[in-house]
């Protein structure tokens, strides 16, 4: 008895001091990380750091921190950041951000996000670079306001980001439920008969080719561009609309794409109604658009759905025949 409790005890001992060594390596690690970017000309400040968890996890609460890149106008704030990791292996990490305002902007505007809840379990593989192996963020309850108005909000939003066998290549899948649109689209679809306030769904399945690997320069100095996205599947459901897209897109080093796009859209000929009865579509506008549509729409078979090729060229969308606009620029900031 008394060996195995000598043995305990040693056990203990060892733990502790591993622990503890960690503990300090992980908060030094940090501290030289906030300085670096400060050493770049970053403004990278917090108020406090401290460090618990024992004897499992190494938890780290910074308080206040700030972030701000002047290379691309970008920056963070937020009252309080959490980042816990398992004791055993560091590589395993989640991060844990207030329901509190956080502040994100770009240059002049600044967009403010409300979350419960919204947390983000990382997967990194071993070596300094920290390569992103697998991501999955969480939150519920969200809005994200600008100059003091909502610009959108949902119940619940899941995001995960996997890297797959091809280099710099991640599975992404997002959903999001219950989604909110612009108060002022709501307000002008108000009269609309049958439309719900929230949309019922919102899903993203796809594969993205970045130019470069998803880690820790991605904060430091560049995020990864996308360069090639297979759309597995996009849709949206709000009510009576439904819209669906598959397809391939290239984009070049300015980030504009270039692919084709299926587009389906179900009971298109309500949407049509519902876009004349908000005033954002005259009745004159929409009896050319529905002759043309109604067109495509029987060479399907099915008069109610509607199927549309989207083609991006030379810097510009169309619709089937329809030209749409210039094609936006996807860009990472």
């Amino acid at each position: 008895m008394i060996r195995w409790t000598k043995m305990l005890l040693i056990s203990v001992s060892v733990w502790s001091l591993y622990w503890a060594v960690a503990a300090w390596g992980l908060r030094q690690g940090l501290d030289g990380w906030f300085a670096e970017q400060q050493r770049q000309g970053w403004q990278a400040d917090y108020a406090t750091l401290r460090t618990s968890g024992y004897p499992l996890y190494h938890h780290h609460r910074i308080t206040t921190p700030a972030l701000a890149d002047p290379g691309t106008g970008t920056a963070w704030r937020a009252d309080w950041l959490d980042i816990r990791s398992l004791a055993l292996w560091p590589g395993t990490v989640t991060l844990l951000l207030p329901p509190t305002p956080q502040r994100f902007s770009y240059f002049d505007s600044t967009a403010i996000l409300h979350a419960e809840g919204l947390r983000a379990e990382l997967q990194l593989a071993p070596g300094s670079a920290l390569d992103l192996e697998q991501l999955h963020m969480m939150a519920r309850n969200w809005t994200i306001q600008s100059n003091g108005k909502p610009e959108l909000s949902g119940q619940a939003v899941l995001l995960e980001m996997t890297r797959t066998d091809a280099q710099n290549h991640y599975q992404i899948h997002a959903d999001a439920q219950g989604v909110s649109p612009h108060p002022l689209l709501r307000q002008r679809l108000a009269a609309t008969e049958g439309l719900p306030e929230r949309l019922e769904t919102v899903t993203l399945d796809m594969n993205v080719g970045f130019d470069t690997s998803w880690n820790r320069s991605a904060i430091e100095l560049r995020r990864p561009q996308p360069r090639q996205i297979s759309l597995h599947l996009a849709e949206a459901r709000w009510g009576p609309m439904r819209i669906k897209a598959t397809g391939e897109l290239r984009l070049d080093e300015t980030g504009l794409p270039e692919g084709d796009l299926a587009l389906q859209v179900e009971n298109w000929q309500d949407i049509l109604q519902m876009a004349e009865a908000s005033g954002s579509l005259h009745p004159t506008a929409r009896s050319g658009i529905e002759r043309v549509l109604r067109v495509f729409a029987g060479l399907g078979g099915n008069h109610r759905d509607l199927d549309l090729p989207l083609t991006l060229r030379s810097g510009y969308v169309t619709l089937g025949p329809l030209p749409i606009g210039p094609a936006p620029r996807l860009i990472l900031r």
